[in-house]
């Protein structure tokens, strides 16, 4: 596993003292689901290649979160004056670059384990379940927001030490490029990123 766990650089405000929902919570499920596939690409590891590795995670990671929803929240405001076309590409660029940066993050197996908090965090009409990842070289915490947009509990925001935030660090960038060059240059500029990390 890489240490640039999680390519992240932003804050992301969370509402204040928040009420905590039963330790059995659904919005627990996807999180766990996520977990064990992680596990399962990084035991896979170097063995698997990382086209192997990103086969193997899709399904668990189209499962656990709402692709659509976290695009268009990433987005914000812009997000209706794209074209539908458009708007199907930069799910699918949002998806390949997710894949490829776990793909390439897990990508190795040294008795690294997850641990969900069994105290899941009602934020609003969301949920925040949080976990540590025990490694080697010590834990690393990480949440995660869902919403029920009714197919069940998803994923739509990541928190890499609880406190920044993948869905604003991508808000930020996205809205520069879509600023200069619109949809198609940011479904380009997701795209080199994905090929970067090796997608």
């Amino acid at each position: 596993m890489r240490s640039s766990l999680v390519l992240l650089a932003a804050p992301f405000a969370l509402v204040a003292a928040p009420a905590l929902a039963q330790a059995t919570d659904p919005a627990a499920a996807p999180v766990k689901a996520l977990d064990d596939g992680l596990l399962a690409i990084m035991k896979a590891g170097k063995a698997a290649g990382m086209r192997g590795r990103i086969a193997q995670i899709a399904p668990v990671v189209d499962r656990s979160f709402d692709l659509p929803l976290t695009t268009r929240l990433a987005i914000g405001s812009a997000w209706t004056g794209i074209a539908p076309a458009d708007q199907v590409a930069l799910v699918a660029a949002v998806r390949r670059l997710t894949l490829a940066q776990y793909a390439s993050n897990f990508d190795g197996y040294s008795g690294q384990s997850f641990a969900i908090d069994p105290k899941v965090e009602a934020r609003g009409g969301d949920r925040l379940v949080k976990t540590t990842l025990s490694s080697k070289s010590g834990p690393v915490s990480l949440s995660y927001r869902l919403r029920d947009g009714g197919q069940g509990w998803r994923i739509i925001d990541v928190f890499y030490r609880n406190a920044i935030s993948q869905l604003a660090t991508r808000r930020a960038d996205f809205a520069s490029v879509l600023a200069s060059g619109g949809a198609k240059a940011l479904v380009a500029h997701l795209n080199d990123l994905s090929a970067k990390v090796g997608g």
